[in-house]
């Protein structure tokens, strides 16, 4: 069995959640609380020297890092990972955005409006992070205004890694209003088979989005 060490509110980790449960594998999370600290403990170092979320362990010992690096090991040999090269690479390289130009705009906003303190001085980020966040939305409108999917004729793990923080991106104060194309494929993924949503964040993070301006 698998075993998954994640934080559950961080997009990321919840990308090998949604997969594991819609492929239906048994696995068993180890929660790790990235934002006090705990990525940064010995015996978590020893599983990824990087001290990131998530890390998978395997029963042989073995460990795996980086979300989409996880996913595409996850999802070899099902139908959640294109079959044809050229899909497969069209795959990898939309998780490879995601990763770039995506996460670390739109989930480093969400990250700072509920995971900081309001007087934090990373706030001084946020205009920022919103402009590169919608530059990345607008990249992602555009290609579904002609496809229902970033992962090639079907869903797949492109739609899962992109999907994770693009849902949430309200939190960062990212709003989705002005993509319809967008708003249309959330709600596609919504409703395939065994998915399952992000956990709301907590009380705390909650009232620090709330008041993020």
């Amino acid at each position: 069995m698998i075993t998954v060490h994640g934080f559950s509110p961080s997009g990321n980790c919840h990308k090998l959640r949604l997969l594991l449960e819609q492929l239906g594998e048994p696995y068993r999370w180890v929660e790790v609380d990235s934002s006090q600290g705990q990525t940064r403990s010995a015996q978590f170092l020893a599983l990824n020297p990087n001290g990131k979320v998530p890390v998978i362990e395997l029963d042989d010992g073995r460990t795996l890092s980086e979300s989409n690096a996880i996913l595409y090991y996850l999802a070899d040999g099902s139908r959640f990972l294109p079959s044809d090269r050229w899909q497969r690479a069209q795959a990898l390289s939309w998780m490879n955005f995601e990763q770039y130009s995506h996460e670390p705009y739109i989930a480093v906003a969400r990250f700072i409006a509920g995971w900081t303190p309001l007087d934090s001085p990373r706030r001084a980020e946020l205009p920022a992070l919103r402009e590169r966040g919608h530059r990345a939305l607008a990249v992602m409108e555009r290609h579904l205004q002609s496809h229902d999917w970033f992962s090639g004729a079907d869903y797949g793990i492109a739609d899962i890694a992109l999907f994770a923080y693009t849902d949430v991106a309200g939190h960062g104060g990212i709003g989705l209003d002005g993509y319809p194309a967008l708003r249309a494929w959330l709600a596609r993924v919504r409703a395939t088979e065994g998915f399952v949503a992000l956990p709301e964040p907590d009380e705390q993070a909650a009232q620090r989005i709330a008041q993020t301006a």
